[in-house]
């Protein structure tokens, strides 16, 4: 097997619609633990959201474009509550699967999820100060320009999406790492094949800027971390 190019012959076997229900539901829940560990959105958060949402100077409204089960949402509305930050947070998702996972979460009444697309909340003209997404790029093929473009017109300020950077290290520590948070889950088998499937900077600056040059940069935020960096223009 070579990490040299993405490899989008390879599925996810949470994306079957008749993968294992339970084992989906445990994948689900136990991304809080492997994204607190591996995901970057803790240096995201203190060095670029944060100081954005703070400069407003107002109540904010954030979207969570593919949001899964809610870990990221739950994660950072409980950092934006411990800053003293005014803000309302979205997470959308179009599978009902990652949506009953998520609404079963006890949040504050300043999160709501639902299951729905990006599509969906331009056709209600809906706009948002900042939209985000964490491992989502890495699942798209020729349709990450249509993805990235949608998040553009959703927000009116910031855009961030996160993932994971391809490397040979990374998988070979991702391979060692997951070991005790694997049994009943998808982690293993989807981490790896994420990681095969995910871009390198150069690979996913170039894929961006195949429809819009001028309207992206990516940065390394963390070990093994991607974070493409938009100016909304909703």
């Amino acid at each position: 097997m070579s990490l040299a190019v993405r490899d989008l012959a390879v599925v996810e076997l949470m994306d079957d619609p008749e993968c294992d229900a339970r084992r989906l539901k445990a994948t689900l829940r136990r991304f809080g633990t492997v994204n607190r560990l591996v995901s970057g959105w803790g240096t995201v958060y203190r060095t670029t959201l944060a100081p954005y949402l703070a400069s407003l100077g107002r109540p904010a409204h954030v979207l969570d474009l593919g949001a899964g089960g809610g870990d990221l949402v739950a994660r950072l509305s409980a950092l934006a509550d411990r800053d003293g930050l005014d803000v309302t947070w979205t997470g959308v998702d179009p599978d009902p699967r990652a949506h009953e996972v998520a609404v079963e979460r006890e949040l504050p009444e300043t999160v709501r999820f639902r299951c729905a697309d990006a599509a969906t909340l331009l056709d209600e003209g809906a706009r948002f100060d900042v939209v985000l997404s964490n491992h989502v790029l890495h699942h798209l093929g020729p349709e990450l320009s249509d993805f990235a473009a949608e998040s553009l017109q959703l927000s009116r300020g910031l855009v961030l999406h996160g993932d994971i950077e391809r490397s040979r290290l990374a998988y070979a520590l991702y391979t060692a790492g997951i070991t005790p948070l694997a049994p009943g889950t998808f982690l293993r088998t989807d981490g790896l094949r994420s990681i095969r499937r995910s871009f390198t900077r150069a690979e996913l600056a170039g894929a961006l800027a195949e429809r819009a040059s001028d309207e992206w940069r990516v940065e390394k935020p963390a070990p093994f971390r991607l974070l493409a960096v938009g100016r909304g223009r909703g």
